[in-house]
């Protein structure tokens, strides 16, 4: 089966998105590599109502069961945008305000680098991956049901009380509404990353969350979170009141807390 919606978006960069549904395939990350790889231009969204072989950060798998939001999109690099890395905030503000509009008693939480959050359960994540001059976002978001995971408490949209009905139908398009709005602030020439950094940080934990960051290396390094550096990184603030720069790592909060 293969479904095409097209909207358009409003803002400096008019980008009208074209969502197209399959019913099955490995990976949508995959499937818009190879196609950026092609030519496919920005805006361009693959949707699947199931994966064989989801990954998320670190190549873990990402459990793809029906029902859930199992989309990717391509950005394609200008030589004034901001660092690529920070299109993972651009994801996660867009993953916020969709994730938001069906919600009920309970607010989402971002989670740097990658997590929507809800009560300290994983909501969704993201996935970046580049090939020459596009990156490919890949968003998964638990929406009839949670995955059980080994390692963390997961929650779907379904599960929170006094939200509104959502279907992954209905979640992609207002996801690709909310992206390519958030994508035209990040390129903003007067407002731009520093904007998209403080937007992100009032969707987040608050400050003073303690956290545990894990490196490439397995090492792991506690403190506190002091905010987003301004290229994006994470700031974390040790015993010693020493900040280290963290750009790549898995947090964990030791401290579940509300974005306030």
């Amino acid at each position: 089966m293969l479904m095409m919606r097209r909207a358009p978006c409003s803002g400096r960069y008019n980008i009208a998105h074209s969502i197209e549904t399959v019913a099955i395939t490995a990976s949508t990350n995959a499937d818009l590599l190879l196609r950026a790889q092609q030519g496919a231009p920005e805006g361009t969204w693959l949707r699947a109502e199931q994966q064989q072989a989801g990954r998320g950060r670190l190549q873990r798998n990402w459990a793809s069961p029906p029902g859930n939001l199992y989309i990717s999109t391509i950005v394609r690099l200008r030589h004034d945008d901001p660092p690529p890395a920070t299109l993972a905030l651009v994801a996660g503000l867009a993953f916020h305000a969709t994730a938001a509009h069906w919600f009920g008693n309970a607010a989402p939480m971002l989670k740097w680098p990658n997590d929507l959050l809800v009560n300290g359960a994983k909501l969704g994540g993201i996935l970046l991956e580049r090939t020459g001059d596009a990156v490919v976002a890949g968003l998964g978001m638990n929406i009839t049901s949670a995955p059980d995971l080994p390692d963390r408490e997961t929650i779907a949209l379904h599960d929170m009380k006094g939200g509104k009905t959502a279907t992954a139908e209905a979640v992609a398009e207002k996801l690709a509404t909310s992206f390519a709005a958030t994508l035209n602030l990040w390129r903003d020439p007067q407002r731009g990353l520093g904007a998209i950094i403080q937007e992100w940080e009032n969707c987040a934990h608050s400050r003073g969350t303690a956290l545990s960051v894990t490196g490439a290396d397995g090492k792991k390094l506690g403190g506190t979170f002091d905010g987003l550096a301004p290229d994006g990184a994470l700031r974390l603030r040790d015993g010693h009141g020493t900040v280290h720069m963290v750009n790549a790592g898995d947090v964990d909060l030791l401290v579940q807390t509300g974005n306030d």
